[in-house]
């Protein structure tokens, strides 16, 4: 049996694919991006028109470094169903601090958006928005290698990253910015800027508005800045983050977006500073400290402590989101609402999806284009048009914090029912892997009979906590009705 997950994990995403040059009636290399980027259903589309000849070719033309990718069975282990068309898929329009995007993607501030015809390209491609690299006017220098991973298989399961903010001199990026907006005018271009002292905030930001720029992100959370008194530093310091955030909304005209560190324990004291400055919107999270010690990555044979992201963070930037979004004084209970712009391992269309339902307007992506490349934004799009489609909705903010009254306190949750796991034993091949985790991590509410190497649930042991659901690597264990505890 195949294990779908696993075997497309295994596609190395190549540039040009083989694969697809192979097949004369297709595109298999589309077809299992799309699987890979959560958007299985909508793979057939690419190879619909392919013989099993085409498909057999584009096997033997994999180049993978192990074994060719099976994509006779990979294809066909997964259902196609109908793909909304240009006329009929939803809109993904949607107004962000007033301004309207095309869809909710956008580049984050980072080595993804360093110059222009980095940035047009992404345009070109279906981005609807930059939030270009952080400006400043001190002289940046960089170290190598700047970059870290902590890898699953071929991917990023947490990218480490050293760099700090733009390396150009600040009025060629002001340069690079008014060239874009005037060649992309429907696009959206936010300068991320970072002042040392006031009067620099208020004087970088001014600078962006008369560039063109559509709003200007205050940059108070970079954590590897050499110099102190920039970057998280300030956005620790709630009294700073109010200081200029006031003094930039005194100087211009366009949406302020202060950018929120993860790198405290309640984000929600800047960001009520922000608030009460003025801020039209607030973009959380920037890479968490870390620290990763591969031998390769050291600089001259040291270490320090840098940014830390990708799909490791999305849980942690998760839970900053929803606590502003619920936060009332945040979520215009009581006056004024801030826009939330969500950041922090967005890699798949699902994935946004998650910040939109929390209350964001807006997403921001940078790890996942580093590792995989602008292309992603065909299956961000794909996937939530699908979505949306599938639940009739028409206007993407209709989404928008739709999850948000499904959350509650810990003792607000439900303690007098529970779900049981449950063996699907066609599927099951008998590893033992959910025996020795509830053996040695669970409640022992798992027997296995090693003669016929079949696992058993123990109902009178079994709290229906799933690590055993978690740890099954075919996907054999799944869900029981909910019932009442005895």
């Amino acid at each position: 049996m195949m294990h779908i997950k696993e075997e497309v994990s295994r596609c190395l995403l190549c540039e040009e694919a083989p694969c697809t040059k192979a097949c004369q009636n297709g595109d298999p290399a589309r077809a299992i991006r799309a699987i890979r980027f959560d958007n299985a259903k909508n793979a057939w589309q690419w190879t619909r028109d392919c013989s099993e000849a085409d498909l057999e070719r584009a096997e033997q033309a994999c180049i993978h470094y192990d074994r060719p990718v099976r994509i006779r069975q990979l294809l066909g282990a997964v259902s196609g169903s109908p793909t909304p068309t240009d006329k009929t898929a939803p809109s993904l329009a949607i107004d962000f601090c007033g301004i309207h995007c095309e869809n909710p993607f956008f580049l984050a501030s980072s080595a993804i958006c360093t110059n222009y015809e980095m940035v047009a390209k992404a345009f070109d491609m279906g981005w609807a928005g930059v939030f270009y690299k952080t400006i400043c006017k001190q002289e940046i220098r960089e170290v190598s290698p700047r970059f870290d991973a902590v890898k699953h298989g071929t991917s990023f399961a947490g990218f480490r990253n050293m760099e700090q903010l733009s390396e150009n001199p600040y009025t060629v990026d002001f340069d690079i910015l008014r060239r874009l907006k005037h060649n992309y005018p429907s696009k959206v271009v936010v300068a991320s800027v970072m002042g040392k002292y006031e009067e620099e905030w208020a004087e970088l930001a001014k600078m962006a508005e008369e560039a063109g720029c559509d709003a200007v992100e205050l940059n108070f959370s970079c954590p590897q800045m050499r110099l102190s008194g920039m970057g998280s530093d300030v956005g620790q310091n709630p009294e700073l983050v109010a200081i200029y955030t006031t003094s930039v909304k005194s100087h211009v005209k366009i949406p302020v977006i202060p950018k929120m560190t993860p790198n405290i324990t309640h984000m929600r004291l800047p960001a009520m500073s922000a608030y009460f400055a003025g801020a039209d919107a607030i973009s959380a999270i920037n890479t968490i400290k870390s620290v990763t010690m591969s031998p390769e990555a050291a600089v001259s044979g040291k270490w320090t402590i840098s940014g830390y992201s990708g799909r490791a963070v999305k849980p942690i930037a998760l839970r900053y989101i929803y606590q502003m979004a619920s936060n009332s004084v945040l979520n215009g209970s009581h006056g004024k609402r801030v826009e939330l712009s969500g950041i922090g391992g967005i890699e798949t269309w699902r994935d946004a999806l998650e910040f939109i339902q929390l209350g964001c307007s807006n997403v921001q992506v940078c790890t996942a284009v580093m590792e995989y490349g602008y292309r992603i934004i065909d299956d961000l799009v794909l996937g939530l048009q699908t979505y949306m489609a599938e639940r009739h909705i028409s206007r993407l903010d209709e989404l928008v914090g739709e999850q948000l009254p499904n959350f509650v306190l810990p003792s607000d949750l439900d303690r007098d029912t529970k779900v049981f796991p449950k063996i699907d034993r066609d599927h099951c091949i008998g590893c033992g892997r959910c025996y020795v985790s509830c053996r040695d991590g669970g409640h022992q509410a798992i027997a296995f009979d090693n003669a016929t190497r079949q696992p058993r649930i123990i109902g009178a042991k079994c709290v229906g906590c799933h690590l055993c659901r978690l740890v099954c690597p075919t996907g054999s264990i799944g869900l029981t009705k909910r019932i009442r505890k005895d």
